[in-house]
């Protein structure tokens, strides 16, 4: 009896260790900032004390309810703002627009199940799709020029299926011709029986004060958590499972300033943790860079990029800090990425007390050139170009204190010759493998 006894209080003992480590990885109040530039101490939004369930709106488990839903939505908003619940159980939508002061909540064991039919994602939104402002299917969960809103709960939010309408009529990229033409032409609506822009899971559009935590993402069949032109984001405690599904990017923090993102988890079909500012002419028109971002404490299960700078880099991405990470399997976990006629670039970047368990390839990964077979001549080293709007620049990158126990190369670099990538410091990185592999670099410490 004692033995049994002893054996039940051990397990209860190893029960609440976890519970204890769980709760301390992630802790309900948002530590203090501290980042090698000024940043705001980010807080999470004010909701009033009121809520409401989806069900009272007359949403129905497994049947599209996305006018049930969106009317939740909506009336909280008229009330001041609150809590729209939805609870455990499987739900089916369309897009659903947030508004301001509003904290949509995924209960656990709630399940939300995404459309994949053009329709359910008309009329076309303000939104911007690979680096391009442009008039289409925006965001499955969108929000555009709201305050407070929060996207919150321990539930999933689920893709559609990989057969989907949307997926079958995807637009490649975007055209040079679109870039062209004036904004309010730019519509990508489907219509005529074309194709589309896909939606991100949840693209914030001009938005301030956003916080997403606790929820996961599965099954995403593009970018899964993109604010763009948005201003005081907290990103805690998601998880994104999107790996074998190719351009399901996991944070795309685009062209947005005053960010936090911590103790979040992601395996994703393309880069994970990624820094985006615009693209091009229209990027560097529009010149909203992204700007004060803090990473830390997170991991990456397995992307192309861990932590990735670029390709879309116009508007500049500055003042980054990524520490006390893990990075267990990434292609390139340190991924820097422009092209010639991107424009803008990145600077004042620290890395630091970053754990590399796997790199497919180069651990730290600079690429200014691309390949000829995406931007033509332009990724061919010579001639020099002279230098114009759309030269990108890389400068004042630190990694220090990087642990990398598995790549085939630690660095590889490649800047331009009219561009040379300047200011690169490696500060104690210590890896299985030392090889370094560099062309136009300006400055480089190696401590």
């Amino acid at each position: 009896m004692k033995a049994s006894i002893s054996k039940k209080l051990k397990a209860i003992v190893i029960m609440l260790c976890a519970t204890l480590s769980t709760q301390a990885q992630i802790p309900t109040k948002i530590e203090q900032i501290k980042a090698p530039f000024e940043m705001p101490q980010l807080e999470r939004p004010d909701f009033p004390n009121r809520s409401i369930s989806i069900e009272k709106t007359g949403a129905k488990q497994n049947k599209l309810s996305t006018k049930q839903i969106q009317k939740a939505i909506d009336r909280m908003a008229e009330k001041g703002g609150g809590v729209v619940m939805v609870p455990a159980g499987k739900w089916i939508t369309g897009r659903i627009v947030l508004k301001s002061n509003v904290n949509l909540h995924i209960d656990e064991g709630a399940e939300l199940h995404f459309s994949g039919d053009i329709k359910d994602y008309l009329p076309v939104v303000q939104a911007r799709y690979e680096g391009v402002d442009a008039l289409s299917l925006g965001g499955m969960v969108y929000a555009n020029g709201a305050e407070n809103i929060a996207l919150t709960g321990k539930g999933k939010l689920v893709g559609p299926d990989y057969s989907c309408e949307i997926l079958t009529r995807t637009e490649g990229g975007v055209s040079p011709e679109l870039e062209k033409i004036p904004f309010e032409q730019r519509i990508v609506d489907g219509a005529g029986g074309k194709n589309v822009f896909m939606p991100a899971f949840f693209g914030a559009f001009n938005c301030k004060n956003i916080l997403v935590e606790g929820v996961t993402f599965e099954h995403s069949i593009f970018w899964n958590i993109v604010p763009t032109y948005c201003e005081n984001v907290i990103i805690r405690g998601v998880t994104v499972n999107s790996h074998g599904q190719v351009r399901t990017d996991g944070i795309d923090i685009d062209s947005s300033v005053n960010v936090l993102i911590e103790h979040t988890t992601l395996s994703c079909g393309d880069d994970c943790f990624t820094l985006k500012a615009g693209r091009g002419n229209d990027g560097m028109d529009r010149n909203r860079p992204t700007e004060n971002v803090v990473i830390r404490h997170c991991t990456v299960k397995r992307g192309v990029g861990g932590i990735a700078i670029g390709s879309e880099t116009a508007a500049m991405i500055r003042n980054v800090y990524a520490h006390d990470c893990v990075i267990e399997s990434a292609m390139y976990p340190f991924y820097m990425k422009s092209r010639r006629p991107r424009g803008g670039g990145g600077e004042n970047v620290l890395f630091e007390r970053i754990h590399v368990k796997k790199a497919d390839r180069p651990a730290i990964f600079f690429d200014m050139l691309g390949s000829p077979n995406s931007v033509g001549g332009l990724g061919q080293r010579l001639p020099k170009r002279e230098v114009n709007r759309l030269t990108p620049v890389f400068r004042n990158f630190t990694f220090r204190d990087i642990t990398i126990d598995d790549c085939p190369t630690m660095l590889r670099a490649k800047g331009l010759p009219e561009s040379p990538i300047e200011n690169l410091t490696l500060e104690n990185v210590k890896s299985n493998n030392q090889q370094v592999s560099v062309q136009d670099i300006g400055t480089m410490i190696i401590k």
